[in-house]
């Protein structure tokens, strides 16, 4: 069914094309419609020179129509839908008429089916329809993990990175790359990331320590600048209490500018949290990016290390605006970390993955504080 619809609009398509067409081509009404013999020849060449550029047009288009051929197939199955990648629309809204006309684009790069399309052009075309649109199936073991920080400090959870211990650390990583400055609902992704992590910090207890490290935020996109930008990796906010002033003023320091040293960044994040063993200590990393790595890391390695060393951190990994390749990488980079993966697309829903640690950090804090008042007794 979805096949037919599929030939229908494209075909809809096409009578729109050849209407307009035959309309454009139609001759004026006062042209002589009497032919002589010269002119008569003349039509016959103009013809024959007119079936020799259509054949050649017809080569260009089989060769423009080969990216078909890299199309991945349909999945038939649970496991295939859950691995598929995300479609170039997967997450955009298509009433959004910047977004509908992007989509209406790359449709128009396939030719217009005839009567005698086969089976496999056809289908290659589905697979085509079907690879820009493709959600994000969710993951079952996404959602478990999900479930598991909900239910947090819960002693019968398997994970003991969900109990509860004596101190709670929050490292925020934040993409600074020169992407973060493209423009949605009237902001820049950096400003309203900004936004999220500043309402973010003003839940976290007292007691809890925060960081903010940021990254790409020196020179520029510029193969030039790569190696300077690479290397800007900066914790501008130390393992500390959360100070809303001294926090926000170094925040607003950071402007989007270069490279994506995601391995970098992550690298450094296990080296600070050396100190701070997982055995008495709570450990949570935030990282907001919206892009994939650029600077020849391999973060997916990196992450696994760091959730593998003493730390045992928490790594929540949200892929802010982000496209296919990039939401694979960060989906990949929490996989292997045992972290979670979510994709947020404004504030609102950057917010709502923010939300999930401010649920378990007053868990944590009604904890602590029951924890003191017994040891006081």
């Amino acid at each position: 069914m979805l096949k037919l619809l599929l030939i229908v609009l494209l075909s809809s398509s096409c009578l729109l094309l050849i209407a307009c067409n035959a309309e454009d081509d139609s001759p004026p009404e006062d042209v002589t419609k009497t032919v002589d013999t010269t002119d008569e020849q003349e039509a016959t060449e103009a013809g024959s020179n007119r079936e020799q550029e259509a054949k050649k047009e017809g080569s260009s288009s089989e060769a423009d129509m080969r990216f078909l051929e890299d199309i991945p197939e349909v999945p038939t199955d649970a496991a295939g839908f859950i691995d598929q990648k995300p479609g170039k629309y997967s997450e955009k809204n298509l009433v959004d008429k910047e977004v509908r006309d992007a989509l209406v684009d790359d449709l128009s790069k396939l030719e217009p089916l005839t009567d005698q399309a086969t089976e496999e052009e056809i289908e290659a075309y589905f697979k085509y329809a079907y690879s820009l649109v493709v959600k994000d199936f969710p993951d079952p073991e996404n959602l478990v993990k999900e479930w598991e920080f909900q239910s947090f400090g819960n002693p019968d959870l398997p994970d003991s990175r969900y109990h509860f211990k004596e101190n709670y650390n929050i490292e925020v990583i934040l993409d600074a790359s020169g992407s973060m400055a493209a423009v949605h609902d009237g902001k820049t992704l950096m400003e309203t990331a900004k936004e999220s992590i500043l309402d973010f910090m003003a839940q976290v207890p007292e007691e809890a320590n925060v960081s903010l490290r940021v990254y790409g935020h020196v020179g520029s996109s510029a193969d030039s600048d790569k190696e300077a930008s690479c290397k800007a990796i900066e914790q501008v906010y130390d393992y500390a209490s959360y100070d809303q002033e001294a926090f926000q003023q170094e925040m607003d320091k950071v402007q989007p500018a270069g490279w994506t040293p995601l391995a970098g960044a992550l690298k450094e994040a296990k080296d600070a949290l050396a100190s701070f063993n997982g055995s008495n200590h709570t450990n949570l990393i935030y990282l907001v990016s919206d892009g994939i790595e650029t600077c020849d890391g391999d973060p997916i390695a990196v992450a696994e290390s760091l959730a593998d060393s003493d730390a045992q951190p928490i790594i929540n990994i949200i892929g802010f605006h982000v496209d296919a390749d990039a939401q694979q990488q960060l989906q990949q980079m929490a996989d292997v970390s045992g972290g979670i993966f979510a994709t947020a697309y404004n504030k609102q829903e950057l917010n709502e993955e923010f939300k999930r640690t401010e649920k378990a950090l007053a868990a944590w804090e009604r904890w602590k504080e029951n924890a003191l008042s017994s040891t006081n007794m």
